[in-house]
């Protein structure tokens, strides 16, 4: 028997790197992947937005350049709470930016009076202890929230207070919860 007839009734064998590529069935690998595709898309669409911050305004806690993780489905069973870092719309989408998202912190609540009185926070003429602070020399009158606002403000309180994105947000603004 010549070695061409010895080679033909012999199955085929893929090769181990076509094996480690595409599987040994290459039908179940394509429906695999495009199984795969789907679920990234609606998770990081729908349930996991990404955000990079962008400047100083969240340090020490998040640095510039840094990539997290917004969880859109944090806020489904409950309303957000004070120390929630949160992405947050500041405008309308249907105006500006709809992808332009902001990174703060939730320090107050619903129907709550915000004040900063010699770098310290007041919420209703009480001191709240924030530890992820590390300096602030603000002064900030009053605010009353509205009963579906959050007042939200960065962690880099050394940062000069009117270079601060901060103040009062709505419940609609507020994407959800970010991640780490």
């Amino acid at each position: 028997m010549n070695s061409s007839a010895a080679a033909a009734k012999q199955p085929y064998r893929p090769s181990w790197l076509r094996i480690v590529l595409i599987g040994r069935k290459p039908k179940n690998t394509l429906i695999r992947i495009v199984v795969l595709v789907a679920v990234c898309f609606v998770v990081f669409n729908f349930i996991l937005l990404p955000i990079q911050v962008d400047g100083i305004s969240m340090l020490p806690t998040y640095r510039d350049g840094q990539i997290n993780f917004v969880n859109r489905l944090a806020y489904q069973r409950h309303e957000p709470q004070r120390g929630d870092v949160v992405s947050i719309r500041l405008a309308d989408p249907q105006v500006s930016h709809p992808h332009v998202l902001y990174m703060k912190r939730i320090v107050g609540l619903p129907g709550e009076t915000v004040s900063f009185v010699g770098g310290q926070l007041l919420i209703d003429g009480k001191v709240l202890n924030e530890p992820y602070v590390k300096k602030c020399d603000w002064e900030i009158e009053p605010v009353k929230l509205e009963p579906d606002q959050y007042f939200v403000v960065g962690d880099n309180r050394s940062m000069p207070e009117a270079l601060h994105k901060k103040g009062g947000a709505y419940r609609w603004q507020i994407m959800g919860k970010v991640l780490l």
